[in-house]
């Protein structure tokens, strides 16, 4: 499906996404002081925070401006973990918190990959990825047959899929905090037509392009390309730690001239070296395309301020009219 879905199907999310959430339910003992719940990075901090409200306190165990697949946790921070009402995670992307929640067994907890099952994304450049429709998951010991292969957990760069976590988000919050059940529903509902809305938006701007090609650090956004028809070039793989290969950098290039690209993207959190090389060796232009893993200043930026940035660096790069 790549238009967004109707508001009447916005109801029944919920109802689709209440089996895959553990814990415990039911009324918080004091119906003045709502729950504690601690998310394991930015993108659940934000929905979190917006179907919350002033009722929840909500802290992210990733520091502001940190990458959040190195997470290490600080004994104090699985104390936190241990107390929390809820915490909301995604299982796999941070093997510290996945250990904490493990050995401590908080009383309630979300594990978004069974809200949004993930995917395994090529992104070798070769045309395959537009013919992939959102929904389709790779079966197991697909992603170890190409180079950058593993699950992908970057799930909110797909505004739509990002729409179902919230409300689930908000499901789990009216289970453990009936008093405000209502309260927290009617936001995730709001929040989840705000998302609808903004996919709309990148359907519509990416919709006449020149090009469909995007050349990336890390293999990040294939939840992205996949929903609005682009492809994923990526220079490292899914950890944008790694070092790529001699001869994978050269496919890059080769690919770079075949396809007329004229941009090579860094991401705000990783290192921008690699890309600046090859920008500079081909006389290209670089500019940010940020993985919304973690916002700097959350004063003056959130998720919805980043991904309509991107929308407009996209855009500039791939000439859309």
């Amino acid at each position: 499906m790549r238009r967004a879905l109707p508001t009447a199907l916005l109801a029944s999310l919920a109802a689709l996404a209440s089996p895959t959430l553990t814990g415990c339910t039911g009324s918080s003992a004091d119906p003045g002081e709502g729950p504690k719940v601690v998310v394991g990075f930015y993108p659940f901090e934000f929905l979190t925070r917006r179907i919350g409200g002033d009722a929840v306190t909500v802290t992210n165990l990733t520091k502001p401006g940190t990458e959040p697949h190195d997470l290490e946790l600080t004994p104090r921070q699985v104390g936190e973990v241990a107390e929390a009402s809820l915490v909301i995670y995604l299982k796999g992307m941070q093997p510290a918190l996945d250990k904490a929640i493990e050995q401590n067994k908080p009383p309630a907890q979300l594990d978004v990959t069974r809200v949004v099952p993930l995917e395994s994304h090529e992104e070798s450049g070769d045309d395959h990825g537009h013919d992939d429709q959102p929904g389709h998951e790779h079966s197991p010991g697909h992603a170890e047959e190409h180079e950058h292969g593993g699950p992908d957990p970057h799930v909110w760069l797909d505004p739509q899929r990002f729409a179902k976590v919230a409300i689930a988000v908000g499901d789990q919050l009216a289970q453990i905090d009936t008093a405000r059940a209502d309260d927290y529903r009617a936001r995730a509902a709001q929040l989840a037509r705000q998302l609808q809305a903004l996919d709309g938006e990148f359907s519509a701007g990416l919709k006449n392009c020149e090009r469909r090609d995007i050349v990336t650090t890390h293999a990040a956004f294939g939840y992205l390309t996949e929903r609005y028809r682009l492809n994923q070039i990526a220079i490292n793989g899914l950890s944008p730690e790694a070092e790529p290969s001699p001869a994978h950098i050269a496919r890059i290039q080769e690919l770079i001239r075949e396809k007329g690209i004229t941009t090579i993207f860094f991401e705000t959190l990783a290192s921008p070296k690699t890309a600046q090389m090859l920008a500079d060796d081909l006389h290209l232009k670089t500019a940010v395309l940020d993985p919304v893993e973690g916002v700097k200043d959350q004063k003056s930026q959130d998720y919805f301020s980043v991904m309509r940035a991107n929308l407009t660096e996209l855009r500039k790069a791939l000439s859309c009219s």
